[in-house]
Parts: structure tokens; C-alpha cells; sequence
């Protein structure tokens, strides 16, 4: 099909949910992708933080053909080895004692939630089950996560929220006022993607930790986007000096499959039991072997080469005119722009460059594989466009 016919046949019987730039993408290697016109485009979005390793990595098919070869689904009352293998990688690499496998990074947090609740209901009895949450976070679509979600814009027409849920400012007084005495959870993203990537600050973080420790209330770290690599450690949370009590992934983490992960630490592996939460897609196979290879090869020498490259971005582009600011943590950057995002987004597009917007910020989160000449090429169709 040429891009004319996709275009019509989306516009017919997909549900009017997206607005869509103007390129079908049909394929491609690494970080530059081919349109349905035959055109390259360099790509600096990874479909949202989503393939790590790029388009069309080898090794990653492979393991995923290989499993496809086997079973392409075993149903959650029975044993299914690559979702085992998958758990023991992610507890052995951040010291976690449990995992819990669902389709996407809301059911994730979802999960989260929904333990969190269940955790204080069971030490303290009713009532206690307040979730705080930060002004600018994002979380999800569901309603909890949603709910969740500190953003007013996120907040209209699906009325009514799930109650309990207040939000904060990143400042412990403010915690401290929001949470009250009927607290269970405070839930975080140590670099908040969808409003501009921002990443909060170490004091803050540090402070939230003892005070959850002090309080029994669970310090739960979203990582949805942040996390599998993207910023230069396996979680960005590492790079803050604390330990979570609940940690939850998805996106990079399977390379390009829908799989989510919601890792329970020590006060938190028995939260749930039998009948509490499930999920008939969570823990496919397929998935779950694709994530073995992405986390397999998530080593400290793939991780410095990721920081390498972070720096090396991230130094150009302070020199960038129309850029203000680079904000964000590795390759998960934010760039405050002198032009309108959207505009530049469009213009990036239209000379072969694949960025995205975080409101009025650009973001960029290349693949971790990108090599040095895709990201010199992008570079500078960028530099161009602000110019």
C-alpha cells in the first residue's frame, strides 16, 4: 500500500484517538527507519522509549523467532519458562523479590496501586489508603492510573476518579500537608517524562525515601519510560541512591512487545496473593523472552557505552541555537526550545528527522544502539530546523 491508502483506511475504522504525523513507517535498521515512500528518516523517538536495540536487530528477532517456534502463548494456570527465567534476571540485577507481568506500563502501575492499598489494608486496617502522587507526573490511561496521573488536562470528561488519590509539589513540606496521616503510597518518576522530561532533584528524592521509611508508607518508583537502560543505569532510581519498595517497567523492556513489570521488594513480596490481580496476556512467552534478551544484554559495559553517547548528545545540543535548556538523565532528554515544539516536531519530520514533544519541550530517546553517525546525522537536521 502506498501511504495514501494507509492513511484512508485509518481514517475510516481506527477510532479517532491519535493525531498522526504524515509518514507510514514499513521498516528499517538500527536507528534509521524507512517510510512507505521509500524515504529514511533518523530516528530519535524509538517508538516512545520503546525499541531500545532499534529496528530489525538480530540477535533480539532471533530470540523472539526461537520462542514464536515453541509456544506463542501458555495461559497463567500453568508454568511458562521464559517468564521464570524473566523474573529471576530482574530480581537478581535490582534485588527485588517478586515480579509481577502484565501488558503495559498503566497495568503496571496499575498493579502498583492496587498492592500498595492492599499492603496497608492489611497492617492497618481500613482507611488508610491514601495515594500521593506529584504535580506533572504521568501514569497511565487506565482510570486508577490516570486518576494518578497530576496533570489537570488528563483530568476532564471521565468523571468520577478514583477516590484517595492527592497530588504534591516535589518538596517534603508540601508531601508532608498532601499525605496526612492516612497515606499508603507516594508514587514517583524519577525523571517525569510526559511534562517536559524533568528530572527531580537528588535532595528531594533522598528526603522522600527516609520519610517513607519513617511514615510505613510505600515509595513506589515508576519507570516506565525511565528505566531499562534509557538513562545510562539499568533504573534511573539507581542513579538517586534509594531502594523502592515497588518498581514498575515497561516500554524498553522487551524491545518492541507489549509487556509490563511491577517488582516487588522486601516489605512489599507478599502484598498480593492468589486471586488478587491477574492478567491472561501478562507473562507471554514471546514477550518475556524478548525482555530476557534486552535485559541480558543490558550489561555495565553496554550501559557506560549508553552514557557515552548521552554525553555526547547532550554536549552538542547545548550548543544548538534556539535551545535554551537540556533537562531530563542519559538518553532521555528534553530540550526547551525557542520555537514551538510541535512546529519543530513537524519540520524535523519533513527533513527526515523522528523527534517527539513532552508539551512545550522536544524529547529525544533514540535507540541505546544508535551509532555515532545516525546520531550526527540527526543532530544535525536538527541544529537546522531550530536554526
Amino acid at each position: 500500500m502506498d501511504f495514501n491508502e494507509i492513511k484512508a483506511l485509518d481514517g475510516e475504522y481506527l477510532a479517532k484517538t491519535y493525531a498522526r504525523y504524515p509518514v507510514a513507517l514499513v521498516g528499517g535498521k538500527n536507528a534509521t527507519l524507512i517510510g512507505s515512500n521509500g524515504k529514511q528518516y533518523i530516528d530519535f523517538g524509538s517508538g516512545i522509549a520503546v525499541n531500545i536495540f532499534g529496528a530489525n536487530d538480530e540477535e533480539w528477532k532471533q530470540a523472539v523467532i526461537e520462542q514464536l517456534g515453541k509456544i506463542q502463548h501458555v495461559s497463567n494456570y500453568y508454568y511458562a519458562e521464559p517468564q521464570s527465567r524473566l523474573a529471576q534476571m530482574l530480581c537478581e540485577r535490582t534485588g527485588a523479590k517478586r515480579v509481577f507481568f502484565s501488558n503495559s506500563g498503566a497495568e503496571a502501575n496499575e498493579c502498583a496501586l492496587k498492592a500498595a492499598r492492599k499492603y496497608s489494608f492489611m497492617k492497618y486496617g481500613a482507611g488508610r489508603n491514601k495515594i500521593v502522587s506529584l504535580k506533572g507526573s504521568f501514569h497511565g490511561r487506565t482510570l486508577f492510573t490516570l486518576t494518578a496521573t497530576g496533570q489537570d488536562e488528563f483530568h476532564k470528561y471521565f468523571d468520577p476518579f478514583v477516590p484517595g488519590v492527592a497530588y504534591a509539589s516535589p518538596d517534603m513540606a508540601d508531601i508532608r500537608k498532601v499525605a496526612g496521616t492516612d497515606a499508603c503510597a507516594v508514587i514517583i518518576e524519577c525523571v517525569q517524562g510526559e511534562s517536559g522530561v524533568n528530572a527531580l532533584p537528588k535532595a528531594f528524592v533522598s528526603a522522600l525515601e527516609n520519610w517513607c521509611k519513617q511514615s510505613d508508607a510505600l515509595l513506589i518508583c515508576d519507570e516506565v519510560q525511565s528505566g531499562n537502560g534509557r538513562c545510562g543505569t539499568l533504573y534511573a532510581y539507581e542513579q538517586y541512591g534509594i531502594t523502592p519498595d515497588i518498581v514498575t517497567t515497561a516500554k524498553g523492556l522487551a524491545g518492541g512487545l507489549p509487556i509490563g513489570a511491577c517488582l516487588f521488594f522486601e516489605k512489599t513480596e507478599n502484598a498480593l496473593g492468589a486471586g488478587d490481580h491477574g492478567s491472561t496476556f501478562g507473562g507471554n512467552p514471546v514477550s518475556c523472552a524478548a525482555a530476557c534478551n534486552v535485559i541480558g544484554r543490558l550489561t555495565k559495559e553496554f550501559l557506560l557505552e549508553v552514557q557515552g553517547k548521552a554525553a555526547y548528545m547532550r554536549a552538542k545540543l547545548k550548543d544548538f541555537d534556539g535551545v535554551k535548556e537540556v533537562t531530563g538523565l542519559g538518553l532521555m532528554i528534553g530540550l526547551a526550545v525557542t520555537k514551538p515544539a510541535k512546529e519543530v516536531a513537524a519540520k524535523c519530520l519533513e527533513n527526515g528527522l523522528l523527534v517527539l514533544t513532552a508539551h512545550e519541550r522536544v524529547r529525544l530517546v533514540p535507540p541505546l544502539t544508535i551509532t555515532k553517525t545516525e546520531m550526527d546525522e540527526g543532530l544535525s537536521i536538527l541544529k537546522g530546523v531550530l536554526q
